[in-house]
């Protein structure tokens, strides 16, 4: 994974000369009073850097373009403390290609009531200053994040933090290369989708490279590294007796270590960040990649079942989205449901790659067999996840456009044990309720698969969708289809406008 504190959000600040030099270096100081406090804000993960107050078309001109080239520089923040004209950063903003929040704030929280002159209202003015950057930045179609109140409230530190998250995320993005172990499950409509267009919307790179390179390598690991990884597996979960040494499915276990060893060989030597699977393509391979996609998910890798490279992309991102934040995220699938009028839920869960970051507990090691597939019975990690909020993420090829559908969902116990289901599952109640939830994302396209988390909420993927110039749509507690169905006629004919010919 990647270190945030490395990357870098750039506070701009817009005046002008007309002030003159001593209301200017008060802007400078007070500019970088609160560029030095978000910078130490514990709710903002990466490093804020103050640069120089913009007075003039050169000078913003020349900041963008040192953004853009600025490896380190992941987005701006803007933040008009006096009155900036506009027409001074058209040159800029044409050309900036990084992510951009506009900070509505001002230095003082409170009016001196008493005191106040016109000398404090001409040094006070982003009421009016940061309306006429907006202004050029809605003219020019300039997509940004918007934040507003006191710099200094938790709430404002809050949305500037899940931003810059974001903003890593897209970073992260740009010329990442995902790995397709095989093709995508034969006759599978959802997990297809135009590559060409997804690198460039999206920036990231979708080969398949043939399922033997990849049992070269892995037949390649030694005994050594196989004892290495078991030795991990011992100390983090609680293994069954079968798979445990002596035990009647210890080999099964070690041939899983071994995928795993051989897996992250392969994508360390690619500098790849995110990978697919499918059961219908394991020449070679012994046992479905199962306890090694669970664990490479774990360290940070974007996983997609059956070849579907679109939420191998989105789990990477949301990874990266919730780095130190509690919560995981996972591949996931809408599996089955529980119809009981008194409280219908549904079951997720996958054949059997679900990360271990969101599991409620210490994860059991087991080893069943699979019944897809016709291959040895594969190592897995079997859990129940933690009852919470939780959101679901799902990208689709619409064709014209890229949609990215969020359903916030509620994660429940499960009314029962289940003994029987040998596989990492989660319960969760879809908001507002289950048949307007079901229906709202069968109505909107959205995939079986979808990237689940607990970490983020539904704001960092709508950030994300704007960065990337995608459509974005949220089945939340407000969700009614009528509206829905209006929504998505309105989205239809915005995306046929917008692309033109």
């Amino acid at each position: 994974m990647i270190d945030l504190k490395k990357l870098e959000v750039w506070f701009i600040t817009g005046s002008q000369d007309l002030y003159g030099p001593e209301v200017l270096k008060t802007v400078g100081n007070h500019s970088q009073e609160m560029a030095n406090f978000l910078n130490n804000s514990a709710k903002v993960p990466v490093k804020v850097v103050f640069k120089s107050v913009m007075r003039s078309l050169d000078e913003v001109t020349n900041i963008c373009i040192e953004a853009n080239a600025a490896r380190q520089c992941i987005g701006i923040i803007t933040w008009c403390h006096t009155f900036s004209p506009s027409k001074m950063w058209i040159n800029g903003l044409k050309i900036l290609n990084k992510p951009m929040l506009q900070l509505h704030t001002q230095y003082n929280r409170d009016l001196p009531w008493g005191e106040i002159d016109m000398d404090f209202m001409n040094l006070n003015q982003a009421a009016h200053g940061d309306r006429e950057h907006g202004f050029i930045l809605s003219r020019l179609r300039k997509s940004r994040k918007i934040v507003v109140g006191y710099w200094k409230e938790d709430d404002v530190q809050e949305r500037i933090g899940i931003w810059s998250r974001v903003a890593a995320a897209w970073y992260d993005m740009q010329g990442a290369k995902i790995a397709r172990f095989g093709d995508n499950m034969r006759e599978v409509a959802v997990t297809e989708g135009d590559k060409v267009e997804a690198q460039i919307k999206l920036g990231l790179s979708v080969n398949t490279w043939p399922v033997g390179d990849i049992v070269k390598v892995v037949n390649e690991v030694s005994e050594t590294e196989v004892d290495k990884i078991v030795q991990e597996y011992n100390d983090l979960y609680l293994i069954a007796d079968a798979g445990k040494k002596g035990g009647a499915k210890h080999d099964n276990v070690r041939y899983q270590a071994r995928i795993e060893a051989g897996f992250k060989k392969f994508l360390e030597a690619g500098n790849f960040k995110a990978f697919t699977t499918t059961f219908e393509d394991l020449h070679g391979l012994k046992q479905l990649p199962g306890l090694a996609s669970q664990r490479l998910m774990a360290a940070g890798y974007g996983f997609g079942a059956e070849g579907d490279w679109k939420h191998a992309a989105l789990v990477r991102a949301i990874k990266v989205m919730s780095i130190g934040l509690k919560g995981g995220c996972t591949f996931m699938e809408d599996y089955t449901y529980h119809l009981d009028p008194k409280g219908m839920k549904v079951l997720g869960a996958h054949m059997l790659e679900i990360c271990p970051s969101i599991a409620d507990g210490k994860a059991k090691l087991e080893v069943h067999p699979l019944g897809i597939g016709g291959k040895d019975d594969p190592a897995r990690l079997v859990f129940n996840v933690a009852t919470g909020p939780a959101t679901l993420t799902s990208m689709i090829d619409m064709g014209n456009r890229f949609r990215v559908l969020v359903h916030d969902v509620d994660c429940v116990k499960p009314d029962a044990d289940l003994p029987k289901l040998p596989v990492a599952r989660a319960m969760w109640v879809p908001q507002p309720d289950m048949k307007t939830g079901a229906a709202a994302w069968i109505l909107t396209g959205g995939a079986h698969h979808n990237a689940f988390s607990q970490a983020i909420t539904a704001e960092y993927i709508e950030d994300f969708s704007d960065i990337a110039g995608i459509e974005f749509v949220h089945i939340n507690k407000d969700t009614s289809i009528t509206n829905l169905k209006k929504e998505l006629q309105w989205n239809e004919i915005y995306y046929m406008l917008a692309k033109g010919l």
